[in-house]
């Protein structure tokens, strides 16, 4: 009898084993990513142990695709949110056999009370890797060639399985988005990682659901103002411009951008307000057409439907209009009388520039009355000098002061113009002085900073270490500025999902987001940190309404760490401190 039930475990074994061997696996299909151009040679692959390695590990790791993870391996991860924020955990994979094809799953979370979190909650995405290259110089125009290129691992692919090469290693992302209607407490779930031909592996999931409430992403008050470029999506898709099938495409990523806490309409008023700075162009969104008889037509089709479903989708709180003082002075309008396209140049204060811009600012302001926008609308401008800023101010206070101006400043304008800046952005390491912000707040202005190809430290490029994005939410905070911009949420390079690289700036400078609504570790850091600033600004207005004047001390003191032009020697484990305090605040 010991013998026949020694065969039946032994040939349950083998049943188990060859079920594994023999499981039906479909891999997903994903594009194809570049040829890694410095591949690591000290890598000692022969160490690593047989079979497919897996870890729990840090979302603040951009790991590289050729090295073996220098971690210390973990199957466990624990979290702590509120009730409707997103929680992020990252896992990473390794191997040193050849071609290994893994499946992912998550079950549902429970908590010890009996409450469930379906596994819908969570998204799983496979990261993939783009070429980068190096910070240098920053700013000014490059050659591939002249700099040393890399990959980065950053594009997240919403897959739960993939392909892992020999001597590779693949990160995995997972967002966890809590309801807001769920039950606090403990919840615990396994990530589980089927391995063709090998034994599955899993991960421990515990998230610990704090009592508090993150109101949606259209009620947050941290101004973010990344621009969007809704051209580059139609190039990339090779669909024809504000078509059916343009806007089909623009929702879901713009979508992506409203969820962050997105608040500004990017609109682009006429041709090329940037110049050529972009590999796609901004084209006017409002035809300017000139008749025979010398007077003025404007078409707002475009300029409507796109305001329009950026405001369905929760963008509305502010439309800049780019530029009455573009890149070159340089305006494109269509003369029936010669019927062709004319480009004039036209700086402000000059007669041309007046015949442009007056009987545009009438009519523009009659049709955004007409769309009750009128009070939302500003004329923006990006890094113009105080000259042309004077004379442009003279004449849109004369013909249409109600707009205010919205302004990259790296000027001090602020202090020039105290009354029309009525939405401020100053470049990073240039504070504002704190009597000026506090007026700027008196008055209901916006005051914000931005980060450009200028800056090493803080920034969003392909190589930027992830904890910089978080960075710049709590620096926000910090130095008492309403928010945050940055020019480029999507303006793609010409193929941005092999090469992040560009010819003016370090790589990655130009957009944060990939196509097919592609998210980023760099954009899901940089949303986790506005995440932090509505969770400061909300136990700050509990606080102070309840009197809590020693914990109110306490956030304040936490959150002036921030407030500093330089890395700190260790912005990791700054920033997942300040977190565990700023969670243990929520509960006292």
């Amino acid at each position: 009898m010991k013998l026949f039930i020694k065969s039946v475990l032994m040939l349950s074994v083998i049943l188990t084993f060859s079920c594994q061997q023999h499981k039906d696996f479909t891999i997903a299909q994903t594009y194809q990513e570049p040829e890694d151009p410095s591949p690591a040679t000290n890598q000692n692959w022969s160490a690593v142990p047989q079979g497919l390695q897996a870890s729990v590990t840090s979302t603040n790791i951009r790991f590289v695709k050729s090295e073996i993870p220098k971690i210390e391996a973990q199957s466990t991860w624990n979290g702590t949110a509120w009730k409707g924020e997103r929680s992020a955990a990252q896992l990473v994979l390794w191997s040193k056999d050849s071609l290994t094809e893994v499946n992912t799953k998550i079950s549902d979370f429970k908590s010890d009370s009996g409450a469930t979190l379906p596994s819908s909650i969570a998204t799983i995405n496979f990261v993939k890797y783009v070429l980068t290259d190096v910070f240098d110089q920053g700013c000014g125009h490059r050659k591939p060639e002249d700099f040393p290129s890399s990959l980065a691992a950053d594009a997240l692919e919403p897959v739960n399985s993939f392909a892992i090469h020999a001597q590779e290693t693949r990160p995995i992302w997972v967002t966890m988005d809590i309801p807001r209607d769920a039950k606090p407490g403990t919840y615990t779930s396994t990530f589980t990682i089927d391995v063709k031909g090998q034994a599955s592996k899993t991960m421990a999931f515990t998230i610990r659901v704090i009592d508090k409430v993150l109101p949606p992403a259209s009620d947050w008050k941290f101004h973010l103002d990344l621009w969007q470029n809704p051209y580059a999506v139609a190039r990339f898709h090779d669909v024809e411009p504000w078509s059916d099938a343009h806007f089909d495409l623009l929702k879901p990523i713009m979508k992506r951008l409203a969820d962050a806490g997105q608040k500004v309409i990017t609109v682009s008023l006429n041709k090329r307000p940037w110049g050529g700075q972009t590999y796609d162009q901004f084209e006017a969104m409002i035809e300017w057409r000139k008749k025979a008889d010398g007077t003025w037509t404007y078409d707002y089709t475009i300029f409507d439907k796109w305001v329009q479903m950026m405001m369905d989708l929760g963008i509305k709180n502010q439309i800049s209009g780019y530029s009455m003082v573009p890149w070159g002075n340089e305006f494109y309008y269509f003369d029936e009388a010669e019927n062709k396209e004319i480009k004039v140049k036209a700086a402000p204060g000059t007669p041309e520039y007046k015949d442009l811009w007056i009987p545009f600012l009438a009519q523009f302001k009659s049709h955004l009355e007409e769309k009750g926008w009128n009070s939302i609308t500003r004329i923006a401008m990006d890094e113009r000098g105080p000259e042309e800023m004077k004379a442009m101010l003279e004449l849109l206070n004369e013909h249409a002061p109600e707009f205010g101006v919205s302004f990259a400043d790296n000027h001090k304008s602020y202090k020039l113009y105290p009354d029309d800046l009525k939405d401020m952005s100053v470049a990073f390491g240039h504070p504002v002085d704190a009597e000026d912000l506090t007026v700027r707040k008196a008055n209901g202005y916006i005051s914000t900073f931005y980060v450009s190809c200028a800056d090493a430290f803080p920034n969003t490029f392909t190589f930027s270490p992830p904890a910089e994005g978080t960075f710049i939410a709590w620096y926000a905070m910090a130095a008492d500025f309403d928010g945050f911009l940055r020019w480029s949420y999507n303006s793609w390079t010409e193929n941005p999902l092999q090469d992040s690289r560009f010819r003016t700036w370090p790589a990655g400078d130009t957009y944060i987001v990939y196509p097919n609504n592609r998210s980023s570790i760099r954009f899901e850091k940089l949303r986790e940190g506005i995440v932090d600033a509505e969770k400061i600004r909300i136990l700050r207005d509990d606080f102070t309404n309840r009197n809590m004047t020693a914990e109110l001390q306490e956030l304040n003191q936490l959150v002036a760490k921030f407030n500093r032009n330089t890395k700190p020697e260790d912005l990791e484990h700054l920033l997942e401190d300040a977190k565990k305090q700023l969670n243990h605040l929520v509960e006292k």
